[in-house]
């Protein structure tokens, strides 16, 4: 484990707004002034989320008021000088839904005239999104969605994704709990497009590591009932030494609670976590989830430059940002600084300008727009959930363990299948 990852380091510069937007560790040629070709001379973001569902704590209406936050610092960085002074956001709720979804991103692009969708949580509507993306040939960060078919046989060339994906996660938690000894799991799994993933993913990551998955079943998506798959964890033969849950959001909420009502931790069967926000920690309660390891794509105090975000973000919202939260920011930032360098929205001259594009930010440590796939590469973090007595103040639940570098947390291009066309 320790040749895979590099040391945690932390970043202490105390940032102005305009270098907290700015991704300036690479590209090429600088902001150019206004008047540039925009079309109706106005830009439209649209996010499309979980506004009320299961997914809706994580992403959801602070989705969107990250991305707004990111466009009132587009602004005010740029002022008379932004290639155009029409910046609007608009929403929709997807209800997790993939036909909703794909409904929701054509009336975005064809009725309302918007240039880019972000989020999307649920892969199943990610999926969906991105088709609507190609086929309108307009841009689509997917922020809050997992599945790595959106850069493998899935990909195309309008999608971007930004934050996570299930092989993240998979040879961050899934790789290092097998090679701690916990060498033989039982996988349960939401049964849509990210869950199959997750389990695809961890299940090879365990094997690499020496572990056998003994037995993986999909559970329905959303629920709220998982006592049938507690009461068959500790009677499989042979007993495993873990559960691993590829639930995320409510759904996760509702795993865990079972898994200590029915004491499984006392039957010998540990809990390994696919996929953690710090929303669901605060669901949950830190007592029941202490020590557990799980692997991030950021979390809001790992660091001052971190916090000091976060804290922005707080006195707009009133809450703490999960990472979903702040790729939203940190992609709705990075398009708006690619289209102020093109000084246009044109769809194919901005890709011109992402792929391939390094940047650093507060979210987003050695950056990288990947042309290959369109993965967006960045570090990601192996991370513990802290003791009660730990716990210095509202949400401080996540520690670091390691860096994972962002050459290595994501799949290289080459095995990915993906076919830009």
């Amino acid at each position: 484990m320790a040749t895979r990852l590099k040391k945690a380091t932390t970043l202490t510069a105390t940032l102005a707004v305009g270098t907290l937007l700015a991704g300036c560790a690479g590209g090429a040629g600088g902001p150019q002034s206004g008047g540039g070709a925009i079309s109706g001379d106005a830009l439209k973001l649209g996010v499309i989320t979980d506004l009320s569902g299961t997914y809706s704590e994580l992403a959801g209406q602070n989705a969107v008021a990250a991305v707004q936050l990111a466009v009132d610092d587009f602004k005010k960085k740029y002022g008379d000088e932004a290639v155009t002074g029409t910046v609007e956001v608009t929403s929709a709720d997807h209800q997790n839904k993939p036909e909703i979804a794909n409904t929701a991103a054509r009336e975005m692009y064809n009725r309302d005239g918007v240039d880019a969708i972000f989020d999307v949580p649920t892969s199943s509507a990610a999926l969906a999104v991105a088709t609507v993306a190609e086929q309108n040939k307009k841009l689509y960060f997917n922020i809050g969605a997992a599945t790595t078919e959106l850069t493998g046989a899935q990909c195309n060339a309008y999608t971007y994704h930004y934050a996570y994906d299930t092989y993240m996660l998979a040879h961050g938690t899934g790789q290092t709990v097998t090679e701690q000894g916990a060498k033989q799991w039982y996988i349960i799994y939401p049964d849509y497009a990210f869950g199959q993933d997750m389990n695809k993913s961890f299940t090879s990551a365990i094997e690499a590591a020496g572990g056998t998955v003994l037995q993986a079943d999909p559970t329905p998506f959303p629920n709220d009932n998982f006592s049938t798959f507690m009461t068959k964890a500790p009677n499989l033969n042979p007993k495993p030494d873990v559960m691993g849950t590829m639930q995320a959001g409510g759904d996760l909420v509702n795993v865990v609670k079972q898994y200590n009502e029915f004491g499984l931790r006392d039957k010998g069967v540990e809990l390994a976590v696919g996929l953690m926000f710090d929303t669901d920690i605060a669901s949950i309660g830190v007592e029941p989830l202490a020590g557990t390891l799980f692997t991030t794509a950021w979390f809001w105090n790992m660091d001052e430059q971190s916090r000091a975000w976060a804290d922005r973000f707080k006195e707009r919202t009133g809450s703490r940002p999960t990472f979903d939260h702040a790729a939203n920011y940190s992609a709705a930032t990075q398009y708006l600084e690619a289209i102020q360098r093109a000084g246009t929205d044109d769809a194919d001259t901005v890709r011109g300008e992402l792929d391939g594009y390094e940047f650093e930010d507060f979210f987003a440590r050695d950056g990288k727009f990947r042309a290959e796939d369109h993965r967006v590469v960045h570090d990601a973090y192996l991370a513990r959930v802290k003791e009660k007595d730990e716990v210095q103040e509202d949400f401080d639940f996540t520690e670091l363990v390691e860096t994972i570098p962002a050459d290595e947390a994501f799949r290289d291009p080459a095995d990915s299948g993906c076919d830009m066309g």
